[in-house]
C-alpha cells in the first residue's frame, strides 16, 4: 500500500467515518454538515479523495473503512522508522529514550511486549 498522508481536514473527516463505520453516505453528509459545516458536495469530494487513497469505500450508499485508525497509525510509525532510522526499531527506541526517560511501567510494558512476541515466534 502506498504511503498515506492526511491533511488536517482529511484527518477530521476520516475520524468521523472511523467513529461511525459502515455509515450510510446520506447520514455522513448530515454529520459533516453538523460537525464541519460542509456542504454535500464537499463531503462527497473528500470521500472520493479518501476512497482513492485506499482508506474507505463507498459502495451501495454505505461508507466503510478499508483500514482502521490503528492500522494507519502503525503504517505511519513503520514509515517513520524506515525513513528516519534506516528501518531499525532499536535505533528508534534508543533515540526516543535519549530524549525522554522511560518510566518503570513503560519499560515493563515494552519488556512484556518483547516476551509475548518471543512466545509467538
Amino acid at each position: 500500500m502506498p504511503e498515506i498522508k492526511l491533511g488536517e481536514m482529511e484527518a477530521k473527516f476520516a475520524e468521523i467515518i472511523w467513529k461511525n463505520d459502515s455509515i450510510p453516505s446520506g447520514e455522513l453528509v448530515k454529520l459533516c454538515e453538523k460537525e464541519l459545516n460542509w456542504k454535500k458536495s464537499t463531503t462527497y469530494t473528500m470521500l472520493r479523495r479518501l476512497c482513492e487513497k485506499g482508506l474507505f469505500k463507498n459502495e451501495n450508499g454505505k461508507v466503510t473503512a478499508l483500514i482502521t485508525k490503528d492500522e494507519l497509525a502503525a503504517k505511519k510509525g513503520e514509515e517513520l522508522i524506515r525513513e528516519s532510522y534506516g528501518g531499525s526499531l532499536p535505533r528508534f527506541i534508543a533515540s526516543f529514550a535519549e530524549r525522554k526517560a522511560l518510566s518503570k511501567k513503560e519499560l515493563d510494558e515494552i519488556q512484556q511486549m518483547i516476551d509475548d512476541y518471543r512466545k509467538e515466534s
